[in-house]
């Protein structure tokens, strides 16, 4: 099955309910902090829920460079099975946690666990697919995120009809019953072939460092896929919050029609932004960066209405504007690496990327708890709009691919 047409596409529909899963069990308790606060007094705050979500990210920031050369150097299969196993199990757990400090630990073991996954499923799909299909392959898979984020917000929901345990209980049970699925359906892609036995490319650990740090581009990739990461992680972390305060709804409606507004727009974005990327780069190389910036274009407006939006229609609105762009922006991220990046050292700069974007959000969802606990929270969104605008310039400036893969000549 490895070795069929087909298989590169099975790959991105495998790797799918991997991203929805990862995205899904992260998310929903951004949504049920009205059920949990109940029962641990300790997230009445805003400020200690804001902790809470930041320990995450920390943890998984530290571990993404890390996870990233490890991919590089290992069966990434096996990688991406035993990630899911452990975070699931780790959501199942969650649900008998009883004190702020046990969660709080709890959150911290998923960010080690989910940070293994990204860039091993992100190199496994570059590697099966070529320039002609990479950008939409990508935008498949992270359409599974985008799921997996609107179905977190069901969390609240859930929540109310039953428990916030059996929130946690359900969806741990689910993660652990397909990583075993994976062991039998996921292959590692071969690059090479000696005497019938499948060899897989190791890059020196040093090596890989010290290249991608020596690579320019590389460096305004970092900071390009920054930036954009501070209104991202902040749309992911707070956005409910924030929709339930504008509009005045009650947490259970905030959080399933802010998150499913967001997942639809990005799914449709992250599809357009692939295609559009596929078929432009054939005719321009700069093809995937001008769809990247037309993206991050998009979520400048949008962050000024979620700001300052009052009304039902302007705040969806502008949620479903920046979810469209952030969505041309997400398709895009990997296969731009590509142009810059041999495929030995893809993982680890992918790590790297997931490092600094997710140490933004670390920052932003800090920064936001405090400013919801201030009665700011509006006016801080909008003020992300002027950063990006200053990364969308930076971008269209000085990134500038010699080929359509690095690999080519």
């Amino acid at each position: 099955m490895g070795d069929s047409k087909k298989y590169p596409w099975v790959v991105v529909a495998l790797l799918w309910v991997v991203a929805l899963l990862n995205y899904m069990d992260r998310q929903m308790l951004s949504t049920m902090k009205p059920s949990m606060m109940t029962d641990i007094s300790e997230l009445q705050t805003a400020t200690n829920f804001g902790y809470l979500m930041a320990i995450f990210l920390w943890i998984y920031g530290f571990m993404s460079p890390i996870s990233g050369i490890i991919a590089d150097r290992v069966n990434r299969k096996w990688l991406i099975v035993g990630s899911l196993f452990v975070w699931s199990g780790v959501t199942f757990a969650m649900g008998y946690a009883t004190t702020f400090n046990q969660l709080y630990w709890l959150r911290a073991i998923m960010g080690v666990s989910e940070a293994l996954y990204i860039p091993a499923g992100l190199a496994l799909i570059a590697d099966y697919h070529s320039d002609k299909t990479r950008s939409l392959a990508i935008g498949i898979h992270m359409t599974g995120l985008y799921m997996g984020q609107a179905l977190g917000g069901f969390g609240a929901t859930i929540a109310a009809q039953f428990s916030w345990q059996e929130a946690f209980h359900s969806f741990g049970i689910i993660g652990i019953v397909y990583s075993l699925i994976l062991i039998l359906f996921l292959k590692e892609k071969r690059a090479a072939r000696s005497s019938g036995k499948t060899i897989i490319e190791k890059s020196s650990l040093f090596k890989g460092i010290g290249v991608l740090f020596t690579n320019i581009s590389f460096w305004i990739i970092l900071f390009y896929f920054a930036i954009p990461s501070l209104p991202g992680w902040g749309v992911k972390n707070w956005l409910p919050t924030l929709f339930s305060e504008n509009l005045n709804i009650d947490m259970a409606k905030a959080g399933p029609l802010s998150t499913i507004t967001i997942a639809a727009s990005s799914f449709i974005g992250v599809i357009f932004g692939g295609v559009l990327s596929d078929k432009w780069v054939q005719k321009n190389l700069r093809g995937r960066i001008y769809t990247s910036a037309i993206g991050l274009g998009l979520t400048i407006p949008a962050l000024m209405l979620i700001g300052f939006g009052q009304s039902l229609f302007s705040v969806i609105g502008a949620a479903f504007c920046f979810g469209f762009g952030y969505g041309m922006f997400d398709a895009n991220n990997m296969p731009i690496l590509c142009q810059f990046v041999s495929r030995k050292y893809r993982a680890t700069a992918y790590g790297l990327m997931n490092m600094v974007g997710v140490f933004a959000g670390a920052f932003i969802t800090d920064l936001l708890g405090k400013s919801t606990d201030a009665g700011n929270l509006g006016k801080d969104f909008a003020m992300l709009a002027g950063i990006v605008a200053v990364a969308l310039i930076i971008q269209l400036l000085f990134l500038r691919p010699k080929n359509k893969d690095f690999n080519e000549t």
